[in-house]
């Protein structure tokens, strides 16, 4: 593999593929046509210092709901953008807390039940899960999009609830 390539023709040795003069070379960043930068490593150019200008808007996410994008004054979703101003946003809590009482708990009243009576306050003790999602949808300039959020805790519909009012009020 160190030895050079036998069927090239030309009497010159080169390693890597062949290039021709104006073809730019491998790696980043490439050199623009029509601008000149101050190299900081001979043949590295810099790339430009400032964020190129983004039509309809643009900057940082303002509120992030699922795969629903607040960014300026539009919302960003996967099917595509919608105007912000007139959106209408809606929630439907689809979850649900289950309180039982864990398998420990029984088997810890057994075996003190059996040593004194207070082995039954074992039986007080409870475990609550929660499971499901959270539905929200907007609607506005004809199109709409729903996501689903996944509870994490009997709090989750009150956080989104939070973040859908704000929504709200950046829609008037």
């Amino acid at each position: 593999m160190s030895e050079p390539n036998p069927y090239k023709d030309s009497g010159e040795y080169q390693w890597g593929p062949d290039q021709q003069a104006g073809a730019p070379g491998y790696g980043y960043p490439q050199p623009v046509p029509g601008q000149q930068y101050q190299p900081t490593l001979p043949g590295i150019p810099v790339p430009p210092q400032h964020a190129p200008a983004v039509q309809g808007g643009g900057g940082a996410p303002v509120l992030s709901l699922g795969d629903i994008t607040v960014v300026g004054d539009q919302i960003i979703t996967p099917a595509g953008a919608m105007p912000l101003k007139g959106a209408v946003w809606n929630a439907m809590d689809m979850s649900r807390t289950e309180e039982k009482m864990p398998t420990v708990a029984i088997v810890l009243a057994v075996i003190f039940f059996i040593f004194c009576l207070l082995g039954l306050l074992f039986l007080l003790m409870k475990e609550k899960t929660t499971t499901g999602f959270i539905q929200v949808t907007v609607t506005s300039g004809g199109r709409h999009h729903a996501t689903m959020i996944p509870a994490t805790g009997p709090d989750t519909m009150h956080r989104v609830m939070a973040q859908l009012n704000y929504a709200r009020s950046l829609s008037m």
